[in-house]
């Protein structure tokens, strides 16, 4: 597992490289609108993220019920 990880960093670290030493200068007009839709488009990504894995991040602060139902006394 931990290799996978060292594997996919380095993987992507390369690209990000070869990304920026290949870059061309573009010649066109940016809309202001285009980082409003970035930012929507990554808070989006992030939501989903977080409601697709919610039951895994509660568990991370709550802790565990007992599951056989003793833990209330009866008087």
């Amino acid at each position: 597992m931990v290799l996978r990880v060292k594997y996919l960093i380095v993987t992507m670290a390369l690209l990000f490289s070869v990304a920026c030493f290949l870059e061309r200068p573009a010649y066109g007009y940016v809309d202001p609108g285009s980082s409003l839709l970035m930012f929507q488009s990554v808070s989006a990504f992030i939501t989903g993220a977080l409601f697709y894995f919610r039951r895994r991040l509660k568990g991370l602060f709550i802790k565990p019920r007992n599951g056989s139902g003793e833990s209330r006394k009866s008087l």
